[in-house]
């Protein structure tokens, strides 16, 4: 069944997007040398993870997480975002901020898609604000890589998002694309079609990406498949599986920004930020 268009969005509403590494404070220099501030958020309640932000004016933000000084080497171990933090995979996962997440769920079920009971979590602020917020996991893959995961706040939410009380940077709108590498491009259609009742999305080849393409046009979705077995994507399909591999931002300020290649994407010129320091891709439209 498809949705209407307003559903669409309603479902699929960035609330961020996770960048994962070793180091937190190198993570937040490589961003800095690319002029994009951050503000230390504080450690995850779980013992394994820390995190800092950027966050933007229209509620999305960019997550650092990464593996927390005197972390309990199991509950690092165990956590779904291992493998991205101890590889420096850069883009992990995406979160999405239903208007009701116990709706949403109920609504996912019914779709046939695999959804966790919701689970409580937090985190204390640097100046001591308590955060607090529950999560549900969407598909059988790692949490929020295939599927975005669920968030709602009991906490207000400005709190979390904003914690000096207003956006990090004014340059960027939010986060507009998440774009999810896979290894089989017509089967991930068809399943985010099924969960979110998507119409066809649109395609083009990309061969600077190295990818084949598919956006779900009203949607943040954009499925990339690797255009040939030599592509960067094949190789980090190989080591960290499924998820978002790119995210783009919209640049709202004519400062210029230091861009290593553009592209067109779907009548869209994408801007790369310098993927040498990076690491991963981070895109501006």
């Amino acid at each position: 069944m498809l949705l209407p268009a307003a559903d669409l969005t309603g479902h699929l509403t960035i609330d961020h997007v996770t960048i994962a590494g070793k180091d937190l404070k190198a993570m937040q220099a490589t961003l800095a040398a690319l002029g994009i501030a951050t503000e230390y958020g504080g450690p995850h309640s779980n013992h394994a993870t820390e995190m800092a932000l950027t966050s933007f004016p229209d509620g999305s933000y960019l997550e650092l997480i990464a593996i927390q000084p005197h972390a309990d080497p199991v509950a690092v171990a165990a956590h779904y975002w291992s493998k991205h933090m101890q590889n420096d995979a850069g883009p992990a996962a995406w979160a999405v901020r239903p208007q009701d997440l116990a709706a949403e769920v109920k609504r996912l079920h019914a779709s046939g898609v695999v959804v966790t009971a919701p689970a409580r979590a937090g985190r204390a602020r640097p100046d001591g604000v308590r955060l607090d917020w529950e999560t549900a996991n969407v598909g059988k893959e790692p949490n929020g890589t295939f599927f975005p995961f669920l968030i709602h706040d009991f906490a207000p939410r400005k709190q979390r998002a904003y914690p000096s009380g207003t956006p990090t940077t004014q340059d960027f709108s939010g986060v507009t694309q998440v774009v999810i590498a896979v290894r089989d491009l017509a089967a991930s259609i068809q399943h985010y079609r099924e969960a979110y009742g998507l119409p066809t999305p649109v395609e083009q080849d990309d061969s600077h990406f190295g990818a084949r393409l598919a956006s779900f046009r009203g949607t943040p979705v954009v499925l990339a498949m690797p255009a040939t077995k030599e592509s960067w994507l094949t190789a980090r399909l190989d080591k960290i599986g499924e998820g978002p591999c790119a995210f783009i931002l919209r640049n709202r300020d004519a400062r210029p920004y230091r861009v290593a290649s553009k592209t067109t994407w779907f009548g869209t010129g994408i801007s790369w930020l310098d993927t040498g320091k990076t690491g991963w891709w981070l895109g501006l439209e």
